[in-house]
């Protein structure tokens, strides 16, 4: 396999543009319980430079989403009774998804049997760039072959638990192999695997890179939906799924270096990331030999 040593760099922009120049991402995440998922992915959509992002939402939710996002937009949808996203959510996700260039499913989303046949309808039946986390990851446990019914590109998001399930092996097994785990499962189901933890493995089967920013202060809370907003952002501004999502867990760990700098690894908290992304992003472009514009020229 090809190693590949760090990111290729961010999108270029123009000063002319307008919000859809910079792409739009509709996140379909959160539970009881569980708001703060959906918040933090939807809002480190946004923070790492696209021009939208809209948060579907089970309908009883949409009120504790009106208050918590302010830049970011809702569709509240069908529910379960249990105040889940349900499978009758999915013809109106697949009428709204056509204005997005990329989706981010899972975050916080609840292993209620409805929702998890709504996470397997988009799978199959919706053909936009896709990021999978969490409980869209349990969707597919057990039947990971459904990620071959998707018609784009899947970039799925596990810690080495859910790697685990997926692959049906002890955690202790893909920790000794987490290259290879993550590069064999790449190849045999067409995606791009980001094995989370120290040195995230990023691989789609061909190329494989190895993450070297990042501390202990990552390991809390929302850490991964975090990771998952950025990815889900880099993919609708344009890059593609692998090259996005080598950018954002360097970007995502460099935030976490950053943080944990001013704060200490104990006390980094996922709404600290939110807040370090800008500065993570000006010091990679400085090191990248762009400024904080990272422009090309205007018509």
């Amino acid at each position: 396999m090809e190693e590949v040593l760090k990111p290729k760099g961010l999108p270029k922009r123009r000063q002319d543009a307008h919000k859809g120049d910079f792409g739009r991402v509709l996140v379909v995440a959160g539970s009881p319980g569980m708001t703060g998922a959906a918040v933090l992915a939807s809002e480190s959509a946004l923070i790492s430079g696209c021009g939208l992002v809209r948060l579907a939402c089970a309908k009883s939710l949409n009120p504790i989403f009106e208050v918590k996002l302010t830049a970011v937009m809702t569709l509240p949808v069908a529910e379960t009774p249990n105040a889940t996203i349900s499978e009758k959510a999915f013809q109106t996700i697949q009428r709204e998804v056509e204005r997005y260039q990329s989706m981010v499913v899972g975050c916080g989303l609840s292993t209620d049997v409805s929702t998890k046949r709504l996470v397997q309808d988009i799978i199959r039946k919706l053909k936009k760039p896709l990021v999978l986390d969490a409980d869209g990851l349990n969707a597919i446990t057990g039947e990971p072959q459904i990620l071959l019914d998707h018609n784009g590109s899947i970039v799925i998001t596990p810690h080495p638990g859910e790697m685990a399930r997926l692959v049906a092996k002890p955690v202790e097994d893909v920790q000794k192999n987490r290259t290879m785990m993550a590069s064999n499962f790449a190849r045999a189901f067409n995606c791009i695997v980001v094995l989370k933890g120290h040195k995230t493995v990023v691989t789609d089967g061909k190329r494989v890179y190895i993450n070297k920013t990042g501390n202990s202060g990552l390991a809390t809370a929302g850490s991964g939906d975090v990771l998952s907003g950025m990815i889900g952002s880099f993919i609708a501004q344009g890059m593609d799924g692998f090259d996005s999502a080598v950018t954002a867990v360097y970007l995502h760990g460099l935030a976490g270096d950053l943080a944990a700098e001013e704060l200490t690894e104990y006390s980094v908290t996922s709404e600290h990331l939110l807040k370090f992304i800008p500065k993570a992003i000006a010091k990679f472009l400085k090191e990248e030999g762009a400024d904080d514009k990272n422009e090309v020229p205007s018509n």
